[in-house]
């Protein structure tokens, strides 16, 4: 079962890994589309038509589909003051017990988007705007990235409940713990290195 969960998991972080870089082409043609309707409008008086419309969209579908890749990398924002002096145990529960949370508060959004969609669908709804957008077209990228949460989301929660059921609250930390000052500081540092270039690099490992 364990090896199964973790298949999942990993085809999860494969798929999610190409929707946050989709999510991030389209945050960028966004950006530059907008900046050079205002450059138009600043120097030639004319307008790129829709720059606004087709940057919402860009937001609200690139949001959505970068959630999965955030929550397997544990980037979200957790306030743990607390968390981090907790017994390990605790902590532990606390961790399966936000999983679930989360569970709960997407998986209302995804019904709530899916309606929304049912609606535009049922009375061909299109955006009151010089495009005239279709609404399900929008509306169907931004419910995908909420579907793709949740195909995430579910075998991460029994993976982390299997290993808090056999006491393996390493496993938990690493799947659904609160990222320490040390791992953000690790990764900074592998991502430093990455970027340096390769003299760079043996300098400062000469040092």
């Amino acid at each position: 079962m364990t090896s199964f969960l973790h298949q999942w998991i990993g085809l999860a972080d494969r798929i999610a890994t190409w929707a946050v870089r989709i999510a991030g082409a389209m945050m960028l043609a966004a950006a530059i589309l907008v900046s050079f309707d205002v450059l138009l409008r600043k120097f030639a008086s004319v307008t790129v038509g829709g720059a606004d419309e087709l940057s919402g969209y860009a937001f609200a579908v690139g949001t959505s589909w970068a959630l999965a890749f955030t929550l397997l990398r544990r980037a979200n924002v957790r306030v743990d003051a607390l968390y981090a002096r907790l017994p390990e145990r605790l902590a532990a529960a606390l961790d399966l017990l936000a999983l679930l949370s989360l569970l709960v508060f997407v998986g209302y959004l995804t019904w709530r988007a899916s309606l929304v969609l049912q609606d535009s669908l049922l009375f061909s709804a299109r955006a009151t705007t010089p495009l005239a957008t279709p609404l399900w077209i929008p509306q169907t990228l931004w419910l995908a990235g909420f579907g793709l949460f949740l195909f995430t989301i579910l075998p991460l929660i029994a993976a982390v409940a299997f290993a808090l059921a056999r006491g393996d609250r390493a496993t938990v930390r690493r799947l659904a713990g609160a990222r320490t000052l040390e791992e953000e500081a690790a990764e900074e540092k592998s991502h430093t290195a990455g970027l340096q270039p390769a003299g760079l690099q043996t300098l400062g490992g000469e040092r």
